[in-house]
């Protein structure tokens, strides 16, 4: 008699996970959380802070106060604190998200209702400036950048959540006076550095106004003109023979990789490359 031979088990796909999650040094952002998930499901939970959710691949659909909801790629998910919600993929292959938790300083809870009713942005703006802001939050040293993204963000933000319809006119910018006063207070700061924050305590004006201002006076924001000011001292330092690791220390870089990074962008070439140019002269 034939031997049989047993059928090959049928094994489901393996669940695929991968995360990386860390907090930056930039207020209002209690976390940051990137993942890669397939065949998994949130079970009804709630945060203590917002829920600022993009999508890059795949979909998610959840329930937020017994009404289902969906995340195409062109929507932003704001998902309010203390509200119970779940989250899974539409299909198998599952979903790539990146996720800002945000604190009461960036919304407040009297803004939840407004973020119930309607938690879906369809904003192509908004979900460019988020994707901006995820970017900048990744790189260490590039804190100013990320602030100022936020301070627009949540201002766009509060927007939605305080009418029906699409987004208002933004807020007049011009300020020559307050633009030039911050201009003052970064060449102050050039190596240590200054938070919107911080700056805008010392000028008594709201932190969305002063990028708006400064942005409007001069052409590029806040943190634009700080990098370029480093980058203007680093080219001097870098021209006396100065590695490029001490100059990126004494110029208010992080590291040598975050002064290469904007070095190369502004002038391009390496600062390795610069400062053998200078080398190379009779």
């Amino acid at each position: 008699m034939a031997s049989r031979h047993p059928r090959p088990s049928r094994h489901p796909r393996p669940s695929r996970q991968e995360v990386s999650a860390w907090r930056p040094r930039v207020p209002g952002v209690v976390e940051v959380f990137h993942a890669r998930f397939t065949e998994y499901a949130y079970p009804m939970h709630v945060h203590d802070a917002w829920t600022l959710l993009i999508v890059d691949d795949g979909a998610v659909r959840y329930d937020l106060e017994r009404h289902e909801h969906g995340t195409p790629h062109d929507t932003v998910t704001l998902l309010p604190p203390h509200v119970p919600h779940n989250g899974s993929p539409v299909d198998p292959s599952g979903f790539r998200k990146r996720v800002l938790y945000l604190d009461a300083s960036v919304l407040g809870e009297d803004l939840i209702g407004a973020a119930v009713d309607g938690p879906d942005l369809r904003d192509p703006v908004l979900r460019r400036r988020v994707g901006q802001l995820h970017s900048a939050l990744a790189r260490p040293g590039d804190e100013l950048e990320a602030d100022s993204r936020l301070t627009l963000i949540g201002e766009r933000l509060r927007d939605h959540l305080g009418r029906t319809e699409g987004p208002s006119r933004p807020a007049p910018s011009s300020d020559p006076h307050l633009a030039r006063r911050l201009r003052e207070l970064l060449d102050a700061y050039v190596v240590q550095g200054i938070g919107l924050e911080e700056a805008a305590r010392v000028l008594q004006a709201h932190p969305a106004h002063l990028v708006r201002a400064f942005s409007g006076a001069y052409g590029i924001a806040p943190h634009q003109y700080l990098t370029a000011r480093r980058i203007d001292r680093a080219r001097r330092l870098l021209l006396t023979g100065r590695p490029a690791a001490e100059v990126a220390t004494d110029t208010g870089f992080y590291d040598q990789a975050h002064l290469t990074r904007h070095f190369r962008r502004l002038v391009g070439v390496t600062p390795g490359r610069y400062s053998g140019s200078a080398a190379r002269r009779p």
